[in-house]
């Protein structure tokens, strides 16, 4: 670490927040760019089109304490967390045949699906292997990472169970992404939480009732912009060309992942259930469903609701003007406002 991205207190070395991110991605790149030698050319491709990070952002923003500074710990967390998210996507586009991600051609689709599972699942491991390096393991049992990437895991299962059902209800796909999507933006937000309460002599508080109400209410936060992004993203696959989105666009429906728009218009529009059923039902007739049932005004609303929660839980927590509006910022990049 450079000297001007940390400053001592007591024996820790804590980080400012300018810096933090820039730490992250080169742990994630060394995670990488020094696997052994029988996969490292497969994890170097990932290293082409890795993300925004905004998990990782979320993580070291609430991570940041009273004076703005940062525990070192939270680079390790926010770097398995982005490791984990990797992992995911890198099986997602097994399971839905992608052949581009972030414009880039992705794994599976260069060197096979079943050299691209075992990548994913090596990713898992570097991920928890980087968050157990932690030091004072026994502070963070409220992180639970094994949980979360359990959750992650039964929320594409479900998904993958409900594929192509067309019957799926407005509750039912939420459950879903509420495990596939949020589920690593709760993580998030609770490892930030829990690094953001340290005293001043550099050790996490022994999580008096008060300290869990907030740790509670930064992982609901999490949860809310989390569910954000996934809603937003359905939005995507019909409002964004494939050059805007990095990724194939309005293939949702191919893919047999019924959405909220699509739900709104199979139970608006009469008859269009049961053209699907029959497999009559083309691309271009699900967009103008969606359009003319307004399923994409349905959909936004519903995003826009979680956007109100997220706003509610913001103004109860106790932080500095500096840390609200660095939240604020996430939540607007979820919802699309940034």
């Amino acid at each position: 670490m450079t000297n001007e991205n940390v400053k001592k207190q007591d024996d820790i070395e804590l980080i400012v927040y300018e810096g933090a991110l820039e730490l992250v991605k080169d742990k994630v790149n060394k995670a990488l760019s020094a696997a052994p030698l029988i996969i490292r050319k497969y994890t170097e491709h990932l290293m082409a089109s890795t993300g925004k990070y905004i998990r990782a952002v979320s993580l070291l923003i609430c991570a940041q304490n009273r004076d703005g500074l940062i525990h070192p710990n939270a680079i390790s967390f926010a770097a398995a967390i982005e490791l984990l998210h990797l992992a995911t996507l890198v099986h997602d586009d097994v399971m839905d045949n992608a052949g581009i991600r972030r414009g880039k051609m992705t794994l599976q689709k260069k060197y096979g699906k079943k050299t691209a599972v075992i990548c994913g699942d090596y990713l898992f491991s570097v991920a928890l292997k980087i968050a157990s390096s932690v030091s004072n393991k026994e502070d963070y049992i409220k992180l639970n990472m094994p949980d979360y990437i359990s959750r992650v895991c039964l929320g594409e299962l479900n998904q993958h169970i409900n594929n192509g059902y067309l019957d799926i209800s407005t509750y039912k796909y939420l459950k879903i992404i509420s495990g596939k999507t949020a589920a690593l933006f709760e993580a998030s937000f609770c490892a930030g939480a829990i690094l953001s309460s340290y005293d001043e002599n550099g050790r996490l508080e022994q999580s008096p009732d008060s300290n869990d109400k907030t740790i509670r209410k930064y992982m609901r936060l999490g949860r809310h912009i989390g569910m954000i992004f996934q809603i937003q993203d359905d939005c995507m696959d019909f409002e964004k060309t494939e050059d805007v989105a990095k990724k194939p666009v309005q293939s949702d429906y191919q893919q047999g992942v019924i959405t909220l728009p699509l739900i709104h218009a199979f139970k608006n529009m009469l008859g269009l259930k049961e053209k699907a059923r029959s497999k009559e039902l083309t691309r271009e007739e699900v967009s103008i469903a969606v359009a003319e049932t307004g399923g994409l005004d349905f959909t936004h609303l519903i995003a826009d609701k979680y956007y109100k929660k997220s706003l509610k839980l913001l103004d109860e927590l106790d932080i500095s003007s500096d840390k609200r509006s660095k939240l604020l910022y996430v939540l607007d990049k979820a919802y699309g406002k940034s």
